[in-house]
């Protein structure tokens, strides 16, 4: 039981919450906490608060795992307890950040916990493009590679939930589903309490005495949303931190924490990319605009003597991977961005200036407005190019994929609308707006999604299903015209900025043209294609059309080729699949069949069914439709290309070796051999090459048996090898005879289909007793009802032996005489 408040000081009642975190349940210990922040004053409180936090989220090193959020699944009775404690709405932890915040307590954050660029930015002295970490940098006396930031009670919780997400934790289960975990649906809940698609942002349940929440670090009230519209003047983007003065309007005091969840969320997943980008997006003109901040940091009394640049270097050593799990939640927050954007009302979706001076939104209207092109895009899509061009070529990669369509396609996340008829002229303008401000992921993003699709297999059904998905999002409507509108914009000559002049605003009754307003459309066009592009290239990009002639193409002559390859492949295979399900035949369980340990391929998965094979050949035929429909490509060309495939593969070349020369040591793969099977067109016949008496052990053997059968095996080949031999190297019947029993006769066809050396090509076998499938399960069991079979007719377990082996030299004398008669029908 606590003690009452009036007696308790802050270290015993820390010491005390560190005790009980060893011995009580999460119930228990969350049932003390909200009697604790109920009961207790924040002074109280400001002293357990970095502690609680760490002991939800864990440590930022990750030594503390914490409550284990991203673990805990809806299924666990740990679960109700954590969302309810970390409920936005009405749970006691935002209740303590509340309480704590209406005092102006601070929190310290080390700079190397922050994201590669933010934290190389700071460390060389300059000042971060997100305001998110302005006015709140403590310089100690070690100088600049141990700073660290100031944050607000508000924004130290919400910097420890998002980096929760990229904490190097314990590893992730197999079976483990991050849509289901206690994190994944915090993140949901989050985003809809703090960015609502229907009504306002709650107001926080405390505030100061002049009745309005005291905002961090308040600037003047001059900084607005309707400076900083869709269509900004400048090419250096600007961003927007809303923070009033306590004065302002109590409506624009809660759009802080909107941003704040929204910058932290934006700036902890996905602020991440390599030196170079980070080298290459420090224009000219952003260095002209931090100059200033970087002369005030050199005057500073603290200032450590590092070279140039050495920040940057030490920032870089460790490679960004986001996981998959990153990504899909990067993924949930994109989908609600575009559904909390989509909300805006459609009479503030114009952001002229005669506008704004009738009228005046709310801040939210004004940041649902803007919230996409000015948080999201340019880090977004730095994010899904890195992800793009490091990510395996393998089917986990479906979690980028979404992200990004999902991304490109904000119109499938409109909502619910009471209007069951919308404004077509006004929906189209819509997208075809966000496509020219969004030009290169549309464009770029596709042009890396296809030089990955070139080097993945796509017999399997899982990559084909990606293929598909994209060419079948590229195939809406009007899309393709968009996308190809917004390049030829770009690619307008520089002098049609030039007629942005005065005069071209002028009303035909003020002496201006007719065509001014026409103009003025088409120049602001011109100017939002051209800005973003810049923005996020920068000014010496280097712009590849996706309808160039290049692309067109590499899609018509290289991709179309290569799915078209795939499809014939993967009907080829489960046709064949087919034929051997067929012609399977139970007498094959006894032993019939081939004798072979390894008749399939080790590597092969469950996606390479018959029936998955069948989706391939479903979702390549589709994709190929919807590419052709993109590309505005020829249909008797793919048609034709598509018959030649299948009649050469009919000929025989799907059986050939891929394309090889031939080299001192063997077959050496060309360029042609690595596409022939990679498009899954040909491929080597794999077969275990080494000794088949250490082959590893499969299911169905018995191991002891297999260890025994090998070393009685190998005594007799020692003992009797010279015997056995010259046995076989007779050229009469008892040499065939031999040959039969002692040697493969198949195993020189085999070691033919596959690339080895010389070395190994001119080895043969010697011959040799083989007793290891007497070890197998199968045998076992034939050989056991082969004995009750004989001890039903009276044989004893000798006379059943003999027969056994009677019977098993007959067959080989048969398969001797007249083995050859039978091979050749």
């Amino acid at each position: 039981c606590m003690a009452a408040p009036t007696l308790q000081q802050p270290s015993f009642l820390l010491a005390n919450l560190k005790a009980d975190s060893t011995t009580k349940t999460l119930l228990q210990r969350c049932q003390d906490l909200v009697k604790i922040i109920d009961e207790y004053p924040a002074k109280e409180l400001h002293s357990i608060f970095p502690w609680l936090v760490e002991s939800v989220f864990g440590s930022l090193d990750g030594i503390i795992a914490g409550w284990n959020l991203r673990l805990l699944h809806s299924r666990s009775h740990e679960y109700n307890t954590a969302m309810e404690f970390l409920n936005p709405r009405y749970g006691p932890m935002m209740k303590l950040v509340y309480k704590l915040q209406a005092e102006e307590y601070k929190y310290e954050i080390p700079v190397n916990y922050l994201p590669g660029p933010v934290k190389a930015c700071i460390q060389e002295g300059v000042l971060p493009d997100c305001p998110l970490f302005h006015n709140k940098l403590q310089f100690p006396l070690s100088g600049l590679l141990t700073l660290n930031l100031a944050l607000n009670p508000f924004e130290f919780f919400m910097f420890n939930f998002a980096y929760c997400l990229i904490t190097p934790k314990v590893s992730l289960p197999k079976s483990y589903h991050s849509t289901d975990s206690a994190y994944f649906v915090l993140v949901d809940t989050y985003l809809k309490y703090f960015l609502p698609s229907e009504g306002s942002v709650p107001p926080s349940p405390f505030s100061d005495s002049r009745g309005s929440v005291t905002a961090p670090s308040p600037r003047s009230s001059t900084v607005s949303f309707a400076g900083y519209g869709v269509h900004s003047p400048s090419l250096l983007k600007h961003h927007i931190f809303h923070q009033p003065s306590v004065n302002a309007d109590p409506a624009a005091q809660e759009i802080w924490r909107s941003e704040t969840l929204l910058q932290m969320f934006v700036e902890i997943w996905l602020h991440h990319y390599s030196l170079e980008m980070y080298q290459k997006l420090q224009s000219p003109q952003v260095k002209l605009a931090l100059l200033q901040y970087r002369l005030s940091m050199s005057s500073m009394p603290c200032q450590p003597h590092a070279p140039p640049g050495s920040g940057t270097l030490h920032t870089y050593q460790e490679p960004f991977s986001p996981t998959e799990e990153h990504v899909l939640v990067v993924r949930l927050l994109v989908k609600h961005l575009h559904a909390f954007s989509n909300s805006l009302k459609p009479e503030q979706l114009s952001s002229s200036p005669s506008a704004h001076s009738h009228t005046h939104p709310s801040p939210l209207e004004e940041f649902k407005r803007v919230v996409v092109q000015r948080f999201v895009q340019q880090k977004l899509y730095l994010f899904l190019q890195h992800c793009f061009g490091h990510w395996p070529l393998d089917a986990s990669f479906r979690a980028v994929l979404e992200t990004w369509l999902s991304y490109i396609q904000p119109w499938r996340y409109t909502g619910e609308k009471p209007n069951p008829q919308p404004d077509q002229n006004r929906t189209y303008s819509n997208r075809e707006s966000f496509v020219q401000e969004n030009l290169l992921m549309y464009t770029k993003l596709f042009q890396v999604f296809l030089n990955r699709t070139v080097r993945t297999d796509l017999v399997n059904a899982k990559n084909a299903l990606m293929v598909f998905r994209v060419a079948k999002v590229f195939a809406q409507p009007n899309l393709a015209e968009m996308i190809q509108k917004g390049e030829q914009l770009f690619l307008e000559p520089e002098h049609v900025l030039h007629h942005r002049q005065p005069r071209g605003y002028l009303t035909p009754s003020q002496g201006g043209s007719f065509l001014s307003s026409r103009q003025r459309v088409m120049t602001d066009m011109v100017f939002r294609v051209k800005s973003h592009v810049y923005a996020l290239e920068g000014q010496d990009c280097q712009y590849k059309q996706m309808f160039g002639t290049e692309l067109r193409g590499a899609v018509s002559q290289r991709l179309i080729q290569i799915i078209a390859q795939a499809r014939q492949t993967a009907k080829r295979i489960s046709d064949h699949s087919s034929e051997v399900a067929a012609n399977k035949s139970f007498m094959s369980w006894f032993g019939m069949g081939s004798s072979e340990l390894n008749n399939t391929f080790p590597g092969a998965e469950p996606e390479e069914s018959g029936e998955c094979l069948k989706k391939t050949h479903e979702f390549l035929d589709r994709a190929l439709e919807n590419l052709c429909q993109i590309f505005k490509l020829n249909q008797g060309q793919l048609t034709q290309l598509i018959s030649n495939l299948g009649s050469s593969q009919d000929d025989g070349n799907c059986k050939q070796l891929p394309d090889c020369i031939q080299g001192e040591n063997g077959l050496i793969l060309t360029d042609l051999g690595r596409r022939q099977i990679l498009s899954g067109l040909r491929k080597f016949d794999i077969h275990y090459q080494g000794d088949p008496e250490l082959q590893p052990i499969r299911s169905y053997e018995n191991a002891l048996l297999v260890r025994l059968f090998y070393r009685i095996s190998s005594l007799v080949n020692e003992r009797f090898g010279g015997h056995m031999n010259a046995l076989c190297s007779r050229p009469d019947f008892l040499g065939r005879l031999g040959r039969h029993y002692l040697a493969d006769p198949d195993s020189t066809a085999k070691l033919k289909q596959s690339p080895l050396s010389r070395r190994t090509l001119e080895r043969n076998r010697q011959p040799r007793v083989s007793l290891r499938p007497l070890a197998s399960y199968r045998t076992i069991l034939l050989l056991l009802l082969f004995y009750v079979l004989g001890a039903l007719l009276s044989f004893g377990p000798v006379s059943s032996t003999l027969l056994i082996l009677t019977g098993g030299f007959l067959y080989g004398l048969l398969m001797t005489l007249f083995g050859d008669k039978l091979k050749t029908h």
